[in-house]
């Protein structure tokens, strides 16, 4: 038993199947950082969220074993430092598995339609479906399924735009959209983000969607690289991208942010925006976009920017070429005449 505290277990030993004895030691974290030092351990279990220091510690532990390191919690810290090295970064070593109250199938579908309705709502997200809680709340609240879709070969009459959102420290990212004019439905179709990288690694990887492209852009492509002082825009350009004359704005001249963002979740709601399944990073940034006392976070958000960059753009989307068929007498099949005048 634990000494001080009445009714806390501190060590249980087992008898193992190898005629050895495995030793269990329980922990709270009231005891601090110090209390987990110097133990070599197999497993570590963390049952509710650690503090960042004691999480450190945990992983420390087992390095001599290669050992397994869990953490079970409700997300009620928001996007803390020990759930963003979940959700965020990525590592072969670490995953996340997300549990749902629709997966606690023991419990009724009327039973579990009241745990929900008892939650208040700033927590409900959390509660039922693992969503960190965000300051004073997600800029979209609305469920995931409702815009994600398979992804399909898009038709070459649909117009399609590309945006990008520059960045070396915080990631490049880019995405295309394409519209259907006869729904008015938009589809988020590809998405790129990378970080620490220069114009021609980013280049490379957006020109096999096609040379053709228009590319949105925000106000800072107008600012000079310090190692050329070339402006960002022109730097893209000279790798084959074909950006569009002038950076993002509405048609009126604007760039609200706030627009942007009332305009997506307008057609979210409306059934008018589409986002392709493949695209995981895009709704990745999308579960965690929040504001904080009543103002907007500019953090992973790089996607979901990119996204909003080509919207405003959409005037400048362009439909796919069509390839040219040569004949056999050396000619096109590309329409000629005479223009008069």
């Amino acid at each position: 038993m634990a000494r001080g505290m009445s009714d806390l277990v501190d060590t249980i030993l087992v008898r193992h199947i190898t005629g050895g004895v495995s030793r269990i030691r329980l922990k709270y974290y009231e005891q601090g950082r110090e209390k987990w030092q110097a133990d070599t351990v197999d497993w570590v279990w963390f049952d509710e969220e650690p503090p960042a220091d004691i999480y450190s510690e945990g992983l420390t532990r087992t390095n001599a074993t290669g050992g397994i390191v869990w953490t079970t919690f409700t997300p009620l810290l928001g996007m803390s430092t020990v759930v963003g090295r979940f959700l965020t970064e990525k590592s072969e070593d670490r995953a996340d598995i997300n549990m749902t109250i629709e997966d606690a199938l023991h419990i009724s579908a009327e039973q579990r339609k009241k745990i929900i309705d008892s939650y208040p709502a700033h927590e409900r997200e959390a509660r039922i479906n693992g969503t960190p809680m965000l300051g004073s709340g997600r800029i979209f609240p609305y469920p995931e399924d409702k815009i994600k879709c398979e992804p399909f070969i898009i038709p070459d009459h649909w117009r399609q735009i590309g945006g990008m959102d520059f960045g070396y420290d915080h990631p490049f990212a880019a995405t295309t959209i394409a519209h259907d004019l006869e729904t008015d439905i938009i589809y988020v179709t590809r998405e790129y983000r990378e970080r620490e990288q220069t114009p021609i690694i980013h280049a490379a990887a957006l020109r096999p969607w096609g040379d053709w492209l228009p590319w949105a852009w925000p106000h800072d492509g107008l600012q000079h690289d310090k190692g050329s002082a070339d402006q960002l825009k022109t730097l893209y350009e000279a790798q084959g991208l074909n950006l569009t004359f002038e950076r993002a704005t509405w048609q009126d001249g604007s760039n609200g942010v706030e627009a942007g963002i009332f305009e997506m979740l307008d057609r979210m709601k409306t059934g008018r925006w589409k986002v392709f399944g493949t695209c995981s990073e895009w709704f990745e940034e999308y579960r965690l976009y929040h504001r904080k006392d009543g103002k907007i976070v500019k953090l992973r958000d790089d996607l979901l920017s990119s996204s909003r960059y080509a919207l405003m753009m959409l005037r400048y989307a362009e439909n796919k070429p069509r390839p040219m068929k040569q004949q056999s007498n050396g000619y096109s099949n590309a329409p000629t005449g005479w223009m008069a005048g």
